[in-house]
C-alpha cells in the first residue's frame, strides 16, 4: 500500500535491517546491568517484569516493534506473523492492564515461528503457560480479560515502553533485572565500555572473595565530601 493508502492510525512498515547477526551474537550473555552501566545508567524500561520464570536466561534479540490500542492485539497477530525467527517483538500498550495483549494460544504460535521473546507494556494472561520457560516474556502485568480484535494499530515505528523509546531493528536485551534497548548506530562506541564493565566486575568480584577490597574506594569519595575517616 502506499503512503496515502493506510486508514487512520493503521501502518505496516517492513521489518528494519537493524542488528546485524554478528552483533547479535556478540552481545549474547551480557548482562543488562553491564549495559546499563555503560550506558550511564539512566537507560532501559521501568515497571516490568519477566514472567517465564527463567531468572537464568538473558535475551538480544533484534526489535520487531508494534503500537497497539490499549487492550487489542489485532497488530500483534500481524507482527508475529510477518515477524522473522530471532525476532524480539516489543509492543506499546500504552501500559493498560485492563485486558491482555498475548496469552497462552499465541505463545504457542511464537514458539512454532522460533521468535526470540516478547516486551509488552501492558497486560498478558495463562500464567501457567509462560512460566513453562519456552518463550520468554517481559510485561507490565497480567489479567484474565482478554483483548478486542479491532485495531487501530502500527507495525515498525518508534514506540515506548516502561518509559523507554524502542525503534525498528534496535537491539533488545533482557534478563531478570530488566530490559534495554541498543540503537545500532551506538554499537562501536559502546562496546569498549562493556568490555571494561566486564573487567572491573571481574576485579570487584575476585577482591570481595579473597576479602582484600580496596577501601580508598569509598574512603576517597566520603573524605571528598568532608566526612573524617
Amino acid at each position: 500500500m502506499s503512503e496515502q493508502a493506510w486508514p487512520a492510525g493503521f501502518r505496516i512498515n517492513p521489518r528494519a535491517n537493524g542488528a546485524s547477526p554478528a552483533w547479535v551474537e556478540r552481545f549474547q550473555g551480557i548482562p543488562s546491568s553491564w549495559i546499563s552501566d555503560s550506558m550511564g545508567r539512566s537507560i532501559g524500561t521501568m515497571g516490568l517484569a519477566a514472567y517465564h520464570n527463567r531468572i537464568d536466561l538473558i535475551v538480544a534479540a533484534p526489535a520487531v516493534t508494534v503500537r497497539v490500542r490499549p487492550g487489542d492485539n489485532l497488530m500483534l497477530h500481524k507482527a508475529m506473523e510477518i515477524a522473522n525467527p530471532g525476532d524480539f517483538i516489543v509492543v506499546d500498550g500504552g501500559g493498560d492492564l485492563s485486558q491482555a495483549l498475548i496469552g497462552g494460544n499465541m505463545q504457542t504460535t511464537a514458539i512454532r515461528k522460533g521468535l526470540a521473546g516478547f516486551v509488552i507494556d501492558g497486560a498478558i494472561r495463562d500464567l501457567v503457560d509462560w512460566a513453562n520457560g519456552k518463550m520468554p516474556i517481559w510485561a507490565r502485568g497480567f489479567t484474565h480479560r482478554g483483548p478486542s480484535k479491532e485495531g487501530p494499530g502500527e507495525i515498525n515505528v518508534p514506540v515506548a515502553v516502561g518509559g523507554m523509546v524502542v525503534n525498528p531493528g534496535d537491539l533488545v536485551v533482557a534478563d531478570c533485572d530488566g530490559v534495554l534497548a541498543v540503537s545500532p548506530s551506538d554499537f562501536e562506541a559502546l562496546w569498549p565500555h562493556i568490555e571494561k564493565q566486564k573487567e572491573k566486575e571481574a576485579k570487584l568480584r575476585q577482591a570481595n572473595a579473597s576479602e582484600t577490597p580496596d577501601p580508598e574506594r569509598f574512603n576517597s569519595i566520603l573524605r571528598a565530601k568532608g566526612c573524617p575517616v
